[in-house]
């Protein structure tokens, strides 16, 4: 008789957090609306590695994107009228930015130079997107989350092919999509669904469309829900709980492993990345006080298209 084990703990370590010098007062349109009453020095996201072990990062509130080097030292690369969320670096180097406000946008990591890519589809504007994922062909997945939740499941997924220059929406019933990432195969793209506290596993067929889409996990409740994503080389799915101030590890059949939590006071771990020299850190972003931890991981992270050869 075999008997349920429960997840296993994994400490973590301060990385680096925001100096001082790049404290911002506390208010803003985006503090105003979405923590009213508070002031809010930072709101990082997006954390994305290059080539160079250099991590970037962004700051919701005051559209900021940083690079933090490996001995964790900052800088600013731009600073724009933008609400950046998600972020990942194409093979070329290119940034690409999941902006609420404008859309997805690129930004050139040397000069900071900000330019639209898709803003909206068919002249519809998103809602407001959140975070985004390329395929190893280099298509791009990104989620258009907005305000929606519980009461308005009307969240979308979309799908760019870089082929044939089409933007195509998967799905469009969704209470709140946030973090995605595929799995080994790249059959089937999962979807971390934050105010329906679920993550979603959604098959990607041959002709770039999904089919017969259901939950590959329900989290475990709390002030919040799933939200940003990672794989590694084993097929195991990293989820950060953005209300319990940790990361859920799950395996393929989404029995939950391990349980890695932020060593800060924070609680609002909301996105992560695989680095190091042997891509076998995690470095996780607590966001509501500036702090990167990292942990050594189980296994190595899964080979992202921003390394790909090209």
């Amino acid at each position: 008789m075999s008997f349920y084990s429960p997840p296993a703990p994994i400490s973590t370590d301060l990385f680096t957090s925001l100096p001082r010098e790049f404290w911002k007062n506390g208010d803003s349109d985006w503090v105003r609306a979405n923590k009213p009453g508070k002031k809010v020095t930072s709101f990082l996201e997006g954390p994305s590695f290059d080539r160079d072990g250099n991590l970037y990062v962004t700051d919701i509130p005051y559209g900021r994107i940083f690079r933090i080097n490996p001995d964790g030292e900052w800088s600013l690369v731009v600073e724009y009228d933008g609400w950046p969320n998600g972020l990942k670096i194409h093979k070329d180097g290119r940034l690409f930015v999941a902006d609420y406000k404008y859309g997805i946008l690129v930004i050139d990591p040397l000069n900071g130079k900000v330019e639209p890519f898709l803003t909206h589809r068919k002249s519809e504007a998103f809602k407001g997107v959140n975070d985004l994922f390329f395929d190893m062909s280099g298509n791009l997945f990104f989620t258009d989350q907005g305000q929606t939740g519980m009461h308005d499941p009307s969240g979308r997924v979309y799908r760019y092919d870089v082929e044939r220059h089409r933007l195509e929406c998967l799905v469009d019933n969704c209470p709140s999509p946030n973090g995605l990432v595929m799995d080994l195969s790249e059959n089937n793209l999962f979807v971390a669904m934050t105010r329906g506290n679920a993550i979603w596993k959604m098959p990607i067929q041959k002709d770039g469309t999904t089919s017969k889409v259901g939950i590959f996990t329900a989290m475990a409740g709390g002030a919040s829900g799933a939200d940003g994503l990672a794989l590694d080389e084993r097929g195991n799915l990293y989820a950060c709980d953005a209300g319990n101030g940790c990361v859920w590890v799950f395996d393929r059949d989404a029995v939950p492993l391990y349980r890695i939590a932020s060593c800060t006071p924070g609680r609002t771990v909301t996105n992560l990345a695989f680095g190091g020299h042997n891509n076998n850190l995690l470095f996780i972003v607590e966001s509501a006080t500036g702090h990167i931890v990292k942990a050594k991981a189980p296994y190595p992270g899964k080979f992202m298209f921003s390394h790909v050869a090209g």
